[in-house]
């Protein structure tokens, strides 16, 4: 409906389900919003993690969204106790944009311009 949401992501070789990744539009209330922005996130099961799933998975869907949805811009949040999802989003381009507040816990905000 939107052109976007998210994948099942499988491990090539065994087909073993890994997580989920994707583009949303929670239309989270929060100041200042994430406007039209496509928001990207991910989840993967434990045994996955240290991987280079997420890394790889997003790029991917990073690549996807340049193509096919020409968003000008993603964003994407993470508690800022999530080592690795940081990571993720900063080795797929996202940059730090500001610290919020998302019902009562902290989070990073990233954003990530769309790559021409």
């Amino acid at each position: 409906m939107m052109g976007f949401g998210f994948w099942a992501l499988e491990e090539k070789v065994t087909g073993a389900f890994l997580g989920e990744l994707g583009f949303m539009d929670f239309r989270r209330e929060m100041t200042p919003s994430f406007g039209d922005a496509p928001e990207a996130g991910w989840v993967l099961t434990t045994a996955s993690h240290g991987k280079g799933y997420a890394t790889e998975a997003l790029s991917a869907a990073l690549a996807w969204s340049d193509e096919s949805l020409h968003a000008p811009r993603t964003v994407c949040m993470v508690h800022p106790e999530n080592a690795r999802s940081i990571r993720v989003a900063k080795k797929c381009g996202y940059r730090e944009e500001r610290d919020a507040e998302y019902k009562g816990n902290q989070v990073i905000v990233f954003a990530r311009s769309m790559q021409t």
